[in-house]
């Protein structure tokens, strides 16, 4: 939970700011979470004084499952009915924001790996990255490429397919 917190707080207080800067703020934020996660946001808001937007948490219900959520705005908490399309609506809100941003967290993640990987190599930057990438479909079909393979790719003359085979072994 400590880390969830610290990440809510950076992700908000960046968004915020921007927000804050191009005079865009929305008129309500969805908070997924309870109380604690309400109130790291509020802390948040008020530290960039935005004093006047209404937050709005979706807490899962004791049992955690979809259609028991309980709702938190302004310290109350209550519950709308399971064929609620406003509920329906606010869950909906919240899985497609759980999807984008594991999306987002994957593609962070697989570029990071792959520019580690490759542009510790002399000689390979961007476009050469993306020639083996393409031609070998991963990191991992590389590392087991033989030479001649790797010298096949375009962009990539003897001398640094061999750079990139000794990298690998």
């Amino acid at each position: 939970p400590g880390d969830d917190y610290a990440a809510m707080n950076q992700a908000l207080t960046r968004r915020y700011q921007r927000l804050l800067a191009e005079d865009n703020l929305p008129d309500l934020l969805i908070i997924d979470g309870g109380k604690g996660q309400i109130s790291a946001a509020m802390q948040v808001l008020t530290h960039l004084n935005i004093i006047d937007l209404p937050v709005l948490g979706i807490a899962k219900g004791p049992q955690r499952k979809a259609g028991l959520e309980r709702l938190i705005y302004q310290g109350q908490e209550f519950a709308l009915a399971a064929d609620s399309a406003v509920l329906h609506l606010l869950q909906h809100i919240r899985d497609e924001a759980h999807r984008f941003a594991i999306t987002r967290h994957r593609q962070k993640r697989q570029k990071a790996a792959t520019q580690s990987s490759l542009e510790d190599i002399e000689g390979v930057g961007a476009v050469r990255r993306r020639a083996l990438l393409q031609r070998f479909g991963g990191i991992k079909a590389l590392a087991q490429a033989p030479l001649e393979e790797i010298m096949k790719v375009r962009g990539i003359h003897q001398e640094l397919a061999a750079r990139i085979y000794q990298y690998f072994r």
